[in-house]
C-alpha cells in the first residue's frame, strides 16, 4: 500500500446503507442459501482475507464490511486498508472470521459493491491524474445505476474527483428543452431565481458562445459548455472573465481531458466514470497456511 490515502469527503447515510443492504442481500440469498446450509454444519467456523488481486483505489470498503455484519453481527471483521488508499495487488483489505454459512452466504454480494465501487474509484483517479497541475476539477453525472446513485458518488470521491448533483433536488440545471419550453436563457433563469430555494445554485447549459453571454447577463450562477471545441471553451473562459464557474461537458475521454482543462475551464464532468468503469479484481480466500474453514 501506498502512503496515499485520500479521506472523502463524506460517507454514505448508516441507516440509508442498512436498507440497502437489506435488499441486496434479499435479492441473492432468496428463500436461503441452499449451498451454504446443505453443505456446512451450522457450528462451523471460518477465517478468510478479502485482498486486491490488481493495482486500484479503494471504495466500497466499509460497504463490503457492513454487508458481513449487517447479515450476522458475530462476524469478526478486521479493517486492513481504508477507502481512498492506492493499493498495489496483493494488499489485504478485511480479514473476517465467524460462521462459515453467514461469510459465504455473503461473499458474493459483498465482492460484487467493492469491485464495482473500487473500479469507479480507480477510473476517477486516471482521470484525476490527467489534469493535475491545471485548475480545473473531475466532477461526476447523474449517470449512474438506479439505487446505486449514492455509492457510486461517494466511489467518486475516494478517487478523487467531486462529486455534481446528488440528484435533481440537489441544484437547478437548465437545459435546451427548458429553456425552450420558457422561451429564452433570461426568462429561464429569472423563473428558477424567483422559485428556487434561497440557497440553491442555478447552472445554464450552453452549447454557442452567444447563449453564452445571455446567460451571464440572466445571472446565471454556473455555466456548463456543452459538447463545444477547444476554441469555443477558451473564447468561453475570456468572455466569462472568472465572473461565475465553468463547466465542460460532453465526450470527455482520458485522451482529450488535458487539453480541455488546459483550456481554463473550472470543472470538467465525466458520466463514464461512473457510467462504464470496469470492475477491479478483488478475492476473498483462505489466509495462507491456514485452513479455511472448522468445526
Amino acid at each position: 500500500m501506498t502512503a496515499f490515502s485520500a479521506a472523502p469527503p463524506w460517507q454514505p447515510d448508516s441507516l440509508q446503507l442498512d436498507e440497502s443492504l437489506r435488499r441486496f442481500l434479499t435479492e441473492d440469498i432468496g428463500h436461503g442459501d441452499l449451498t451454504a446450509t446443505l453443505m456446512l454444519e451450522a457450528n462451523a467456523t471460518a477465517r478468510f482475507e478479502m485482498v486486491a488481486r490488481e493495482p486500484m483505489t479503494l471504495a466500497g470498503l466499509s460497504v463490503a464490511a457492513r454487508a458481513f455484519q449487517r447479515y450476522d453481527d458475530r462476524i469478526d471483521v478486521e479493517r486492513l486498508a481504508s477507502d481512498g488508499d492506492r493499493l498495489a495487488a496483493g494488499t489485504p483489505l478485511l480479514a473476517l472470521q465467524g460462521a462459515a454459512r453467514s461469510l459465504l452466504t455473503v461473499e458474493r454480494t459483498a465482492l460484487n459493491l467493492i469491485q464495482h465501487l473500487s473500479g469507479i474509484a480507480t477510473l476517477t483517479a486516471r482521470y484525476v491524474e490527467r489534469i493535475a497541475g491545471t485548475a480545473a476539477q473531475l466532477v461526476d453525472t447523474r449517470k449512474t445505476t438506479p439505487g446505486l446513485r449514492a455509492l457510486e458518488k461517494y466511489a467518486v470521491a475516494c478517487g478523487g474527483g467531486r462529486n455534481h448533483r446528488l440528484g435533481l433536488d440537489s441544484g437547478i440545471m437548465l437545459k435546451d428543452n427548458h429553456i425552450a419550453v420558457c422561451g429564452s436563457i433570461e426568462a429561464a433563469v429569472a423563473r428558477a431565481r424567483q422559485r428556487a430555494p434561497v440557497l440553491t445554485r442555478i447552472e445554464v447549459e450552453c452549447d454557442r458562445l452567444d447563449q453564452v453571454r445571455e446567460a451571464l447577463d440572466a445571472g446565471a450562477d454556473m455555466i456548463m459548455l456543452d459538447n463545444m471545441s477547444l476554441a469555443e471553451m477558451s473564447a468561453a473562459v475570456k468572455l466569462a472573465a472568472g465572473q461565475v464557474p465553468l463547466e465542460a461537458s460532453g465526450g470527455v475521454r482520458l485522451e482529450t481531458i488535458r487539453e480541455i482543462a488546459e483550456t481554463g475551464v473550472d470543472f470538467i464532468s465525466v458520466g463514464r466514470i461512473t457510467q462504464s468503469a470496469p470492475a477491479v479484481d478483488i478475492g476473498l480466500d483462505a489466509p495462507a497456511g491456514a485452513p479455511a474453514a472448522q468445526g
